[in-house]
């Protein structure tokens, strides 16, 4: 995540702000600058950004604002399918249940990690398309609470386009139950958008992509049965190798569970060092040694792969330690070893050859 300012009086402002907590102005993202702006109202109800990059274009916040869970701006005069709504609120099917108390807060959490997620996908230049576009295999998202009698309970997951997130995973509480009764040392909300998302760009990108074979060469071979290798894995102990060549437990599961963990972690690792970037963090990799990260590098379309995994390693020993040094859990509590790093070089390979084609 890049670092933000108000252009009103330059002091910080953070990506989900819809007013600097400074001098009070209206602000509101931008996502084709990749900036947050300030915003100067006008008699119409619309904006007019102080961001030099967007002048003289009259702006709207995006339909979900009213909500209190989205500051994107769009064009005031678009006029598409999709009007009104942001680039990262367009692929919303079905929102949380507004008539629950909780959901409203819950919603916001969501929507929280989805643009975040939104804002890597954009920075990484990937391609996407909604249901309008592709009715199959386009892309959106169900956020959907369990059945008040409790005879259906909503799994998160993804099919064919379609990423169903359930409104319960909002829930602290839960997720740590969850985290623990699962034996993850990571469950987060932003952690299940950015797996499954992977799951979408497997579709796009492997299978309908032309690099099927070479995937398989890498993940193992898709072709197995995916309800039977799940039960295998429920019902298995973790192999105690299992971390030479998977980045979780989870992904020992089936190839396609390994690639959308794999994909999850390249997300982390990139936009993690573009916030390390912003803030001028740097550390070496040993004690004396020259810093990893280059002040001017870009892991999302210039960093070279090699580059980037020099950089993150030292970088979660530091955060690792200071979380540590808060009495928290690690920061980044997994090995990347050869195998797994063999994995990311060819998500980080797969992103890369469809930048240089755009």
């Amino acid at each position: 995540m890049k670092r933000f300012s108000c252009q009103s009086c330059n002091h910080l402002v953070g990506f989900e702000a819809t007013q600097c907590g400074y001098c009070g102005i209206t602000v509101g993202y931008l996502p084709e600058f990749v900036a947050m702006t300030a915003l100067k109202p006008q008699a119409d109800g619309t904006w007019f950004p102080l961001e030099q990059k967007a002048e003289g274009k009259a702006r709207a916040f995006c339909i979900n604002h009213v909500y209190g869970v989205c500051n994107w701006l769009t064009l005031a005069a678009d006029s598409s399918a999709t009007a009104g709504f942001c680039v990262a609120c367009q692929f919303n099917r079905m929102i949380p249940n507004l008539n629950v108390p909780e959901n409203k807060d819950r919603w916001y959490k969501l929507e929280v990690a989805k643009h975040r997620m939104f804002y890597t996908i954009l920075r990484l230049k990937l391609p996407f398309k909604n249901r309008r576009q592709d009715p199959e295999n386009g892309l959106a998202f169900d956020f959907l609470d369990d059945a008040a009698d409790g005879s259906v309970a909503i799994m998160t997951g993804h099919s064919n386009g379609i990423i169903t997130i359930a409104t319960k995973e909002a829930d602290d509480a839960y997720r740590e139950k969850m985290r623990i009764e699962m034996g993850e040392y990571y469950r987060t909300l932003l952690g299940h958008f950015r797996h499954e998302i992977g799951h979408y760009y497997w579709n796009i990108l492997v299978r309908d992509g032309g690099n099927l074979e070479a995937c398989r060469a890498i993940f193992g071979d898709d072709r197995a049965d995916y309800q039977a290798a799940l039960q295998t894995y429920y019902a298995q102990s973790p192999p105690q190798n299992w971390r030479e060549n998977f980045v979780s437990f989870y992904a020992t599961s089936h190839p396609w569970e390994d690639f959308a963990e794999t994909w999850a972690h390249y997300f982390h690792i990139v936009s993690t060092l573009e916030t390390a970037l912003a803030y001028d963090m740097t550390v070496s990799a040993t004690v004396g040694g020259d810093a990893l990260l280059s002040p001017h590098g870009d892991p999302y379309t210039t960093m070279p792969f090699e580059e980037i995994i020099n950089a993150w390693v030292p970088l979660t020993y530091a955060v690792n330690n200071l979380n540590r040094s808060m009495g928290l859990p690690d920061f980044y509590p997994f090995t990347l070893t050869q195998g797994v790093v063999h994995k990311l070089h060819f998500i980080h390979d797969l992103i890369r050859n469809i930048q240089n084609k755009s």
